[in-house]
């Protein structure tokens, strides 16, 4: 969610009905307090296109929330060119994480995506699968030692994701990162959230004690990606690692030139945010759900067992274990990694046949269509049927977009199921599970976090032998 006046004239259609708030601050107490409870209520009581305004007067903030699916569509797909990233939480997230994938546009996003989809094709994707494995089986070994069989898979999991994220970037590299990124990541994350909540910001270049830690974690972070930067170009032809950072490195085409260091830095925090932060989600609500269906978690065992044996998971496997696979999408479904999504409109334009001005802020929350009954019967079920191919078809394709869609969909959704598949067989063959913690409370940050424990007890079980 990010705050921001809108300006222009709206086109015809009728008016946006709007969510009721306090008469001096409108919605901001709620958006701040619980966002993703506000835009549920906001759908229950109103529909599709709804409007939500926060702010103190003068400085108030109309957000323009989309529902329905087919609203999805038109703003990620269809008239994609109208919606932007050019929203106030958008400019704080790039003046944090850099000019990325997730937050360029335009031509400089264009390059980008041109540069970087070579490195992103399924068979390179599955190519890292066994940096993937490796970080999983560390993972299952160090659970032996688990005090009283108790883990809070939410730590673990974003541990994991991190590991992986960073052995595939940086190869040999990932001790030097992993710390330094596991350190300075939710300062800064923090810092981005509270600036992207507040109706007005103080410069970040003024001496307060939030702007100078944040400025300190961003030097650590840029620092560490410098260093090993330079060492890739220093290497040069000489560089032989198939990690990410060293493709980066040498991507160029007689078009779009090549990355600078400074663009390859941009790229590699976007990597690092985007790759860990949205894995350890999907895999820690996975395993929970699971923890408390212990019917699901048998199914999904015995799939596993019965194609895997005892040896490692391959790439290959993804498709010879559709019942996971259905776990993690009913997981991403209930928990969506991005649970919001926001956009600025150019020009003025209907959505469901509500006027939506030129310059208004629009918000997307896959949290709330996700949970469209009409789409979703039960919707706060645990229910990875839900998924088979011939449901999948019955539904409108963005009933589900936990990896957004249209143009800007996210590069990385291949690898976010290849790893969540991966880890979850190697950990679902060494342990049962069984909930701590009975729910977890969330909060939207720039991703989905955990505002509480999510501890399993886990039990080791005899590993299958290979055949």
């Amino acid at each position: 969610m990010a705050l921001g006046t809108n300006t222009g004239g709206a086109g015809a259609g009728t008016e946006v009905p709007a969510l009721s708030g306090a008469p001096l601050l409108g919605s901001l107490h709620d958006l701040k307090s619980d966002s993703l409870g506000t835009y549920l209520r906001a759908q229950q009581r109103h529909g599709d296109v709804v409007r939500v305004s926060a702010g103190p007067p003068g400085m108030r903030a109309d957000l323009y929330c989309v529902f329905s699916p087919e609203g999805v569509q038109q703003v990620l797909a269809s008239e994609a060119a109208n919606f932007r990233k050019d929203n106030a939480f958008y400019q704080e997230v790039r003046e944090s994480f850099g000019n990325g994938l997730l937050t360029s546009q335009d031509e400089d996003y264009l390059r980008q995506r041109r540069l970087v989809q070579p490195l992103f094709t399924r068979r390179r994707v599955d190519g890292y699968a066994g940096a993937v494995a490796a970080e999983t089986a560390s993972v299952v070994t160090a659970w032996e030692e688990a005090l009283d069989g108790i883990v809070d898979v939410s730590d673990e999991m974003t541990h994991l994701a991190l590991r992986a994220v960073a052995r595939i970037l940086f190869g040999t590299d990932v001790e030097a990162t992993a710390d330094v990124v596991a350190r300075c990541f939710p300062v800064i994350t923090d810092y981005v959230l509270r600036r992207g909540y507040s109706p007005a910001n103080i410069p970040r270049n003024w001496p307060t004690p939030g702007n100078r830690r944040a400025a300190a974690a961003m030097d650590e972070l840029y620092g560490v990606c410098d260093r090993i930067i330079g060492q890739r170009r220093r290497a040069g032809a000489d560089a032989s690692g198939e990690d990410l950072l060293t493709l980066l490195a040498a991507a160029r085409s007689s078009d779009d030139g090549e990355f600078d260091d400074g663009e390859l830095r941009d790229q590699v925090l976007i990597f690092l945010l985007a790759g860990h932060e949205t894995t350890a989600t999907s895999l820690c609500f996975a395993l929970h759900l699971l923890a408390r269906h212990p019917e699901q978690q048998d199914r999904a065992r015995e799939e596993i067992t019965r194609v895997l044996g005892g040896r490692p998971p391959q790439a290959s496997d993804l498709e010879r274990l559709p019942y996971l696979s259905q776990v993690v999408k009913e997981a991403m479904r209930l928990y969506p990694a991005a649970p919001v999504i926001g956009r600025k409109a150019v020009a003025a334009t209907r959505i469901g046949g509500h006027a939506v001005p030129a310059g208004a802020d629009v918000i997307l929350a896959p949290w709330v269509t996700h949970r469209r009954p009409e789409h979703w019967p039960d919707p706060e079920r645990f229910d990875p049927d839900r998924f088979t191919p011939e449901a999948e078809a019955g539904r409108p394709r963005y009933a589900w977009f936990p990896f957004g869609g249209g143009p800007r969909a996210c590069i990385g959704q291949h690898f976010s199921m290849l790893e969540s598949v991966i880890a979850l067989a190697m950990i679902l063959r060494a342990y049962s599970f069984e909930a701590v913690d009975a729910e977890i409370p969330v909060g939207a940050g720039i991703t989905l976090r955990t505002e509480g424990p999510a501890r399993c007890r886990v039990r080791r079980l005899d590993t299958p032998r290979a055949p």
